[in-house]
């Protein structure tokens, strides 16, 4: 039997967490332990994190530490797979059952919403995962919203100093990952016809209001992209073989 970390991380979406601690609980193949890491924000400060039921561990950090805290945390778990959550993310009840099934034929970093870069420039991509819809198991060049991948390639993430550390973790992850480790990137099945498998079930509900990242109302529209381009071309420069086999 698989062992499952998962790792929820709490920022400005407290109200979500007893939810998304349900449908992991829920699960149709049990995770083993319930994390949740804790970036300082005054939004998630009065959140009592022992009150929540189902929860195994809890890590409060008196510092944002953005979007690596969590995969830092990620390295102390001690089972086969680590599922990692964004604060918008509710999955379906087997989305975990669907991850262990995709590892069978393509072993990689899986995740709920994929990006195939079409050129070096991040907005410039096609998606795949909970939006699109994909029938089928789908190579991309790096996924977001929930991560399921094997703990002991968390390794290779800390392989290179991050280009920012502000942004960019899902890319550099599937960067460093498949430099260092010849592991690819896919996203499992979400067929229209059963949302049960797909890694987000409520991504346009949760992931547009006002505490977005990417919605430019705390950092500018055009920071956050402008940040995410050179990401990739750091990415690119150094090594990274897009799908679309991308050049600068």
């Amino acid at each position: 039997m698989s062992s499952i970390t998962a790792i929820l991380n709490v920022y400005r979406r407290p109200n979500n967490l007893e939810m998304q601690v349900k449908s992991i609980s829920n699960q149709s193949i049990k995770p083993n332990q319930i994390w949740i890491w804790r970036n300082h924000h005054e939004d998630s400060s009065n959140l009592n994190l022992s009150s929540i039921a189902g929860v195994d561990r809890w890590m409060n950090s008196n510092y944002n530490w953005k979007f690596y805290g969590r995969f830092a945390a990620a390295l102390l778990a001690d089972t086969e797979y680590v599922a990692i959550f964004d604060d918008d993310t509710i999955p379906g009840k087997d989305w975990f059952k669907n991850c262990l099934e995709t590892m069978q034929t393509s072993e990689g970093i899986l995740g709920s919403a994929g990006v195939i870069l079409n050129s070096k420039l991040y907005m410039d991509h096609a998606r795949s995962g909970w939006a699109a819809k994909n029938e089928k198991i789908e190579r991309v060049d790096l996924v977001g919203h929930a991560w399921f991948f094997k703990r002991e390639w968390l390794k290779y993430l800390w392989m290179e100093k991050p280009f920012t550390w502000d942004n960019g973790e899902d890319i550099q992850f599937s960067y460093l990952a498949q430099k260092y480790g010849g592991i690819q990137t896919y996203c499992p099945p979400h067929p229209k016809s059963n949302l049960m498998l797909h890694g987000s079930i409520m991504g346009e509900r949760l992931g547009t209001d006002s505490k977005a990242t990417s919605t430019g109302i705390n950092v500018s529209f055009q920071q956050f992209f402008s940040e995410r381009d050179l990401c990739v071309q750091n990415a690119i420069k150094n090594g990274w073989k897009t799908v679309k086999e991308v050049n600068l």
